[in-house]
């Protein structure tokens, strides 16, 4: 016990510990902090400019905390996964629990768009069915840990509950669908050429000092790469804060608006962000009357369809294997927007 204790008191753990007192210290204080910075601008706090500064100042920290929180745990989780751990868990599953199981390690695995193509090859090598490997690339951009956590720091554990069960459905029938259409003819030539390959993993032993540093290094690539997305979405969710009247969204993103959902997806469906850019702006939406359905609907469209990874699987995929993947996770992410809308 006491060489224990004195391992852990030598290495880095314990100005971890200290960074997380101050995190724990700096994120309970973030309010008053606001609205005491607030206070000091020539700004009345009640105008329209004051209401959208303090949310800027309020939500610009909050966000970058939660994130840098969660990206820094999922980090030293994904110290256990690689590409090769995912291929070789997949591979060899039966449809169905493989669905389950692509739709659930897209949610932990780190990866993005840009690892798009690579990943598909990878998972066409080691025969993952194509169904499978569309279950593990809705899921990974749209039920990722960041919305995730976002959303329980912004909306409480129900909605982030509720948004979890529900993408993951979508992921999961959504690759079920589309493995059921056999549309691997529909794939490019030189990918239907990849020769299969068996596929071994070796687990090494890496010491928790190591995954620490793991989590450090990805906080600072992937809060790197989001922050300006981060500043972007929190200064439009500030605008609409501040000057778009109250109820104002109601009237084209309310529950009565049948065509809200649909018009939410097809909206978002050709833009680009990250989750932890557009979450910002869900808020600032739902704050001025538009319904949960539809913003998440937009926020999903946004984040699991985006143009981005699109082209980039245009590499892989005929442009209508890609219309029919589009086609299918729309259907999804706009029944899911009315499930919302009609339980809460």
């Amino acid at each position: 016990m006491l060489g224990w204790f004195y391992k852990m008191t030598k290495g880095p753990i314990p100005i971890y510990l200290l960074l997380l007192i101050a995190w724990v210290a700096l994120y309970i204080s973030l309010a008053p902090l606001a609205d005491l910075i607030v206070s000091f601008l020539p700004v009345d706090p009640a105008s329209h400019l004051g209401e959208a500064i303090a949310f800027f100042i309020y939500d610009t920290p909050k966000v970058l905390l939660l994130l840098s929180a969660v990206v820094f745990v999922m980090g030293i989780i994904n110290t256990w996964f690689t590409p090769e751990r995912t291929r070789s868990l997949l591979a060899g599953r039966s449809l169905g629990l493989a669905n389950v199981l692509a739709a659930s390690l897209g949610i932990v695995t780190p990866f993005c768009s840009c690892s798009a193509v690579p990943l598909f090859i990878g998972f066409v090598q080691a025969g993952v069915p194509l169904g499978v490997t569309f279950s593990f690339l809705i899921a990974a951009p749209m039920v990722n840990e960041i919305a995730l956590t976002l959303l329980f720091g912004l909306f409480g554990w129900k909605i982030a509950l509720l948004y979890l069960g529900l993408g993951l459905m979508v992921a999961i029938f959504g690759g079920l669908l589309l493995g059921r259409m056999n549309l691997e003819k529909h794939l490019e030539k030189w990918v239907q050429d990849i020769p299969a390959k068996q596929l071994s993993f070796e687990s090494e032993k890496v010491a928790f000092s190591q995954r620490l540093t793991a989590g450090s290094l990805a906080v600072k690539d992937v809060v790197g790469k989001v922050w300006v997305y981060i500043l972007l979405g929190i200064g439009v969710g500030a605008f609409i804060h501040g000057y778009v009247p109250e109820n104002f969204m109601a009237s084209f993103m309310g529950k009565e608006a049948w065509w809200s959902v649909p018009l939410a997806v097809l909206i978002g469906i050709p833009m680009y962000s990250s989750a932890a850019g557009i979450i910002p702006v869900v808020q600032a939406l739902l704050a001025k009357g538009a319904a949960l359905g539809t913003a998440l609907a937009f926020m999903m469209s946004v984040v699991a369809l985006s143009l981005p990874e699109m082209i980039i699987l245009r590499k892989v995929l005929t442009v209508r294997l890609i219309g029919v993947f589009i086609s299918i996770v729309a259907s999804g992410i706009l029944l899911v927007g009315l499930i919302f809308n009609l339980v809460l």
